[in-house]
């Protein structure tokens, strides 16, 4: 379920494929790092996609529409993300090198296609206030069910500050689920759970969670861990919020008490 790709060379490192590797989450996801002056195109006969920029600057072509976009840091910064329908050609211009995740799955709809930047990112802050801040983060919500819901996808992000804990309490749902990491720094690391299972998280690693199973997840103290969440909603059952662990609501509780209890 974890795999971590090591230092990230130039190239096209895929995470899971349709009809390939970790093909039970039902997408295709690529992480893409290339050098200035490369120039890529890209096309999904029968696939939705979304094109999202985690670090450098680039030139983006479609549908008679051209955009630069650039992106210093994903902790600090929101979002830029291309999300396109089926049929639609793609090209990127990489004006220095840079980093993207591409992420496909198949769509049979057509929808107008659309550039998300900075501020059409929802960004809340979950945790706040309750259990000592321990589970304090960012919450960035690129498109999902409400927004976009002819998509069959989900595209967010997270920022877990350092020595605490996020997609907690734990909490499921039914719809597979990709996440692919980044550290602010590269010996950074974290813990996941998956289910009974503990994985140790790294730089550019990622994790296929199959659905139904708990994950929640920290980051070491001294390390903000960020991840970008990837949900493909099942036929007739979209994704629409978590589930959580019955065995931990009771932390959901306004006037909770953790200990010491006084």
């Amino acid at each position: 379920m974890m795999q971590d790709l090591g230092e990230l060379h130039y190239g096209f490192h895929s995470l899971c494929e349709i009809n390939g590797k970790n093909k039970e989450m039902l997408m295709d996801i690529t992480i893409v790092k290339l050098d200035k002056e490369a120039k890529e195109s890209y096309y999904q006969k029968h696939k939705e996609m979304a094109i999202l920029l985690l670090d450098g600057k680039v030139k983006i072509k479609w549908s008679a529409r051209e955009e630069v976009v650039e992106r210093r840091s994903v902790f600090d910064e929101n979002p830029w993300c291309l999300h396109v329908p089926k049929e639609t050609e793609v090209t990127i211009e990489l004006l220095e090198a840079s980093e993207i995740l591409i992420q496909c799955t198949e769509n049979a709809n057509s929808f107008e296609d659309k550039l998300y930047g900075p501020t059409d990112c929802k960004s809340d802050i979950f945790g706040e206030g309750v259990w000592n801040d321990v589970a304090r983060r960012v919450v960035r919500t690129v498109f999902d069910y409400q927004n976009a819901p002819y998509s069959n996808m989900v595209m967010g992000e997270v920022i877990t500050y350092p020595g605490k804990w996020s997609s907690y309490p734990p909490h499921h749902h039914p719809q597979p689920e990709v996440y692919y990491y980044k550290f602010n720094k590269p010996q950074g690391f974290g813990l996941c759970l998956v289910g009974e299972n503990a994985y140790k998280i790294k730089d550019n690693s990622f994790l296929a969670i199959p659905g139904g199973l708990v994950h929640p997840q920290t980051a070491a103290p001294g390390y903000a861990m960020y991840y970008c969440w990837m949900i493909r909603h099942l036929e007739n059952n979209p994704w629409t919020d978590r589930i959580d662990d019955e065995k931990h609501t009771w932390l959901l509780d306004k006037n909770v008490k953790i200990w010491p209890e006084k």
